[in-house]
């Protein structure tokens, strides 16, 4: 008991069902999506980013297969019209390995192997491990006298690994196509298929072999079964919220809109719920203060890789347009960074326009934003020394008061020294590295905002000053402030009562830095 309120267990990191239901833990009833697939077809897939909870809706059905119906007790799937028969489950965790050797996945698989040989009684015969899965389908159903349920979580695991990787990321969709066309030719003994993971792989022959699985990652009708909705936090999280209310001395209406906020906002499907992410909301509800649990449990160092390998502008990264089949599937050849990002959750729909058929992507929320920003900074600038988080405290500062000499002085400072990696040949970079600055100082910022004479470089507004800043490469900065004067930048802003600073700014690709500024006040 915590101040007369019974202790609220909260499932953070628990993907076990039956752990979860008897330990007694919060559950947020997903259940009902158990009779959606039951009366579906044979081969499903879904695709989410880590930690929504696909492993434990996996689980779910794991322990729904195996007849276990106390576990449902008060849930949906307890009033499903079903005969509550034990299955033989094939549950195959892919996410246990990191993939960086050939060896990883046969030993996975191997392992896998001997478990379900060993629980079905079944003659461990010679041959590849696709030859020794086939003959665990054909003779768990035949000892069993039920057809087989194949649940393979994080089933691309190998390939998301090693996408920087060709020859890897190759040897892997080798191995992996063989063993997964037992889902097609093991057929006769096969009830259900279902895998998880974060993209379908077009060249996969699970994908392309398996013409009939069915991607329900963009089906609305399954919008909700990973996350929390808006419905279910109201719902099932309404203790919590008012005990996280109660600490920060803030109404319920005000801690949703701050949840809100920090961790709602991700749409996977047109039309569908917008979700809020499970970890985070259960985390923040159970340690009791806000943070960026989500993106701390797991850093993105697969998405570094891929940006490196373009010359990405982040500004329209962030705010990217394509059409919905762009994001259904990766392609192991040319991965374009919007997909990826997409798929593991650092953007996510924002609108969709049904004349032209464009999707907007956008950052889903505060806590996306601050961590993946926060991440990407010390890669194109040099953060070292003061903390990521004392630095933007002061550039706001700086921004706020109207103090630019010590706003470019301080952002000089993180410029030296870049690190080598980044190449700052490339105008883009130099403009990324403003640009996630000052989108973390939380001020409304654009790179290439566009007037009627031309493009401003960086644009930045405060309560009380609008600032203008042009960027040359290898140029100098009289050059720079000239070209916000002679194709009058400043115009469109000039009825506002705010204050104009125009910036010319002059980086020097030799030295890495900035190396001299100018500045004027309209």
């Amino acid at each position: 008991m915590v101040d007369g309120k019974e202790q609220i267990k909260y499932p953070i990191g628990e993907q076990s069902f039956s752990g979860l239901r008897e330990g007694g833990y919060l559950y947020v009833d997903k259940t009902r999506f158990i009779e959606k697939i039951i009366n579906g077809g044979k081969y499903l897939f879904l695709g989410r980013p880590r930690r929504f909870g696909k492993s434990l809706f996996l689980s779910t059905l794991k322990c729904f297969f195996e007849g276990r119906r106390s576990l449902f007790k008060g849930l949906y799937a307890d009033t499903i019209d079903w005969e509550w028969d034990s299955y033989p489950v094939l549950y195959l965790d892919i996410n246990i390995e990191k993939y960086k050797t050939c060896e990883s996945l046969y030993q996975v698989l191997d392992n896998n192997l001997s478990i379900w040989e060993e629980a079905y009684g079944v003659d461990r015969i010679s041959g590849s491990l696709s030859v020794r899965f086939s003959n665990v389908i054909r003779c768990a159903a035949q000892k069993t006298g039920k057809p087989v349920v194949i649940l393979v979580d994080e089933y691309d695991k190998p390939l998301v690994n090693n996408l920087h990787d060709e020859k890897m990321a190759d040897y892997f969709r080798d191995e992996l196509a063989a063993f997964y066309s037992n889902f097609k030719s093991g057929a006769d003994y096969i009830r259900l298929v279902m895998l998880t993971g974060v993209s379908r792989f077009s060249q996969l022959s699970v994908f392309s072999g398996l013409n009939n699985i069915n991607d329900i990652s963009f089906d609305k009708e399954y919008s909700d079964i990973c996350g929390i909705s808006e419905e279910e936090l109201h719902q099932s999280l309404r203790d919590g919220v008012e005990r996280l209310g109660e600490k920060h001395g803030t109404t319920y209406q005000e801690t949703c809109a701050e949840l809100k906020r920090h961790y709602d906002g991700y749409l996977f499907t047109l039309g569908g719920k917008e979700m809020y992410n499970p970890y985070s909301l259960l985390s923040v509800m159970d340690k009791g203060e806000y943070g960026n649990f989500w993106i701390e449990s797991g850093q993105p160092t697969l998405l570094l890789e891929q940006l490196k390998r373009y010359d990405v502008d982040l500004q329209e990264l962030f705010q990217a347009e394509c059409v919905l089949s762009d994001l259904k599937g990766l392609d192991l050849k040319h991965s374009g960074p919007e997909a990826l990002l997409y798929q593991t959750g650092y953007l996510t729909i924002k609108s969709y326009n049904p004349a032209t058929t464009l999707i907007t992507l956008g950052i889903p929320n505060l806590e996306v934003k601050e961590g993946f920003l926060k991440f990407l900074l010390p890669y194109y600038a040099n953060m070292q020394g003061k903390s990521t988080n004392f630095n933007i405290i002061k550039f706001t500062e700086d921004l706020c008061k109207g103090d630019v000499e010590g706003f470019m002085e301080r952002l000089q400072s993180i410029f030296a020294a870049v690190p080598y990696e980044m190449n700052m040949d490339s105008e883009k970079n130099v403009h990324n590295a403003l640009l996630m600055l000052i989108m973390l100082l939380g001020l409304e910022v654009q790179t290439e905002y566009r007037t009627s004479r031309g493009r401003i470089d960086l644009f930045i507004k405060t309560e009380r000053y609008y600032y203008i800043i042009e960027l040359k490469l290898d140029g100098s900065a009289q050059e720079a402030l000239a070209q916000i004067n002679d194709r009058n930048y400043s115009l469109p802003f000039e009825a506002d009562d705010r204050e104009i600073i125009k910036v010319g700014v002059n980086f020097s690709r030799k030295e890495r830095t900035i190396e001299d500024w100018l500045i004027e006040y309209n």
